[in-house]
């Protein structure tokens, strides 16, 4: 799960990098101030599980959410699913001792948070971090389940944002928890950092380069999958004349290279259905090597966009069936 493309409108963030970078250098700074201050001190357990309205929350939420992972349950009174999931969901927040924040809204009684969110069915579950909104499951789900997002949604809220949780006072908990250990630098901090400042700085070559350096020691770093994707994508559109561009794949709807060319640019300009539509007609119309190319380059386009959205989830369903 990555936090990425997370804003309210549902526009692709293609600078997803650099505002991590910039909540990050936020929550530092507003640490540093606390300390200075002396201190907000440890809460206590029970302020883990807060109930949230229209009014407070920009304050309960947006603003907490630059110190800690903001995870929304939408519920209602009526609502049976609600009433298994909730409690669960409740001791969680207990249990993972300040790594994120449960908020809780009766959706009967914030209907417009309810639109906001496009929800269109309870429960229903969201996470907010550093001002952005991230969808996480509706429905009934399983605790294993819940407990595989709320790591992933803690690991990226670490790594990405530098968002490292609340502290907890032990004492005030009946069970006696202690305060989760601060996550140590990894390994490759050092490097993703400086293919942040590449991308900042404009120099796409350098940060392609410098996450593709992480990938080949730790293939699996999601953080580095990330970046190398926008990375790639930015450069591939640095320079081009967009018109150029987009009247090449009006007049060669069978150029493959031309289709491609012109989903980048869809992707990049926050036309995330246009993008893949685009490349999922011309694998329909291809085939052998052309089709492999598109499909590829489409499957690339899905890493900036992120597996759990549901514009991916969709067109990977609409690429199985042009496939198959």
């Amino acid at each position: 799960m990555q936090p990425r493309n997370m804003s309210m409108s549902g526009v692709v963030d293609l600078a997803a990098v650099k505002a991590a970078q910039e909540a990050k250098a936020k929550a530092e700074q507003a640490r540093a101030q606390a300390a200075r201050e002396g201190g907000a001190g440890a809460i206590s357990p029970a302020d883990l599980v807060i109930d949230v309205d229209e009014a407070g929350f920009e304050r309960d939420v947006l603003q907490r959410s630059a110190e800690v992972p903001v995870v929304i349950d939408f519920w209602a009174e009526w609502c049976q699913p609600c009433k298994q999931l909730s409690p669960v969901l409740e001791r969680l927040a207990v249990e993972y001792n300040g790594r994120f924040l449960l908020a809780k809204i009766d959706v009967d009684a914030n209907q417009m948070l309810m639109q906001q969110f496009g929800i269109q069915g309870i429960p229903a579950v969201f996470a907010v971090v550093a001002g952005q909104a991230l969808p996480l499951f509706q429905g009934a789900a399983g605790e294993a389940q819940i407990r595989q997002t709320l790591d992933q949604l803690v690991q990226v809220a670490e790594q990405r944002f530098g968002l490292t949780g609340l502290a907890v006072d032990p004492e005030a908990d009946p069970g006696g928890a202690q305060s989760a250990p601060e996550r140590p630098a990894g390994p490759y901090d050092g490097l993703l950092e400086a293919a942040v400042q590449a991308l900042d700085s404009g120099d796409l070559s350098g940060a392609v380069q410098a996450y593709k350096n992480v990938l080949s020691e730790d293939p699996g770093n999601e953080e580095a999958k990330l970046g190398l994707a926008q990375a790639e994508l930015l450069q591939r559109v640095q320079g081009v004349d967009p018109q150029q561009v987009r009247r090449d794949a009006a007049e060669k709807p069978a150029d493959v290279q031309a289709q491609i060319a012109a989903a980048d640019l869809d992707l990049v300009g926050g036309h995330v259905e246009d993008a893949f539509g685009r490349l999922i007609e011309t694998v329909a119309r291809t085939v052998g090597d052309d089709r492999d190319t598109v499909r590829k380059r489409l499957l690339e386009l899905f890493e900036v966009v992120g597996p759990e959205d549901p514009r991916v989830i969709a067109a990977r369903r609409a690429l199985a069936r042009a496939l198959f």
